[in-house]
């Protein structure tokens, strides 16, 4: 089953990787940080030995966004983001694993101070998520 691990961060200041663009992890004590960040390699090492890391991209600043909309008959684009928000995506991850329970072991260790984490089965032509 394919899930997306979607990050969603504040955009100021925008970057990546998110937890060290963000007050509650920059305030965490150094080596605590550096534990967060080799526990967080070790995930992606694990899931991509195993054959479940599917593929992940950092997204660019929403302030640099484009969004387009179909209105009276024609596309219209106008500068992004898409809404006023105080969080925005930051980034995904597509996982494919046996099942929930297991995305839900994988996306719980994504979960960093500052970031909020979403789980999001894949779903497909048909209306199946798996």
């Amino acid at each position: 089953m394919k899930y997306v691990i979607l990050i969603h961060s504040n955009p100021q200041p925008w970057g990546h990787p998110t937890g060290e663009y963000n007050a509650g992890f920059q305030a965490l004590p150094a080596a605590e940080r550096a534990r967060m960040d080799r526990e967080f390699e070790e995930l992606l090492t694990e899931l991509h030995q195993n054959g479940e890391l599917v593929t992940g991209e950092a997204l660019g600043d929403p302030a640099t966004a484009t969004v387009y909309r179909w209105e009276s008959g024609d596309t219209l684009a106008t500068d992004g983001p898409y809404s006023e928000v105080k969080e925005h995506l930051a980034g995904f991850f597509m996982i494919d694993v046996g099942d929930r329970e297991r995305a839900e072991q994988v996306a719980r260790r994504f979960a960093n101070p500052g970031d909020t984490i979403e789980l999001r089965p894949a779903m497909w032509p048909g209306g199946g998520d798996d």
